[in-house]
């Protein structure tokens, strides 16, 4: 690198580099397929479902686990 040839201060590069990252930002959220609103509610049943079944079948194992401890235990 030659004399004349000075890099820019550290604030124009911070600059730079912010300016950089937000409009690389703006870009790549423009590639997002974003779900419609239907998509969106059928993702959410299907969510909540299938938190109920597993929150069900825990509280199955863990009510089943509690009574054979309890079995153990008066014995």
């Amino acid at each position: 690198m030659a004399k004349d040839e000075k890099k820019p201060n550290i604030f124009k590069r911070i600059f730079g580099a912010v300016k950089k990252f937000f409009r690389d930002l703006v870009a790549e959220v423009k590639k997002v397929t974003w779900p419609s609103g239907k998509q969106v509610l059928n993702n959410t049943a299907v969510v909540l479902v299938v938190c109920i079944i597993c929150g069900v079948a825990l509280f199955a194992i863990d009510s089943a686990f509690a009574a054979l401890i309890q079995l153990l235990v008066r014995a």
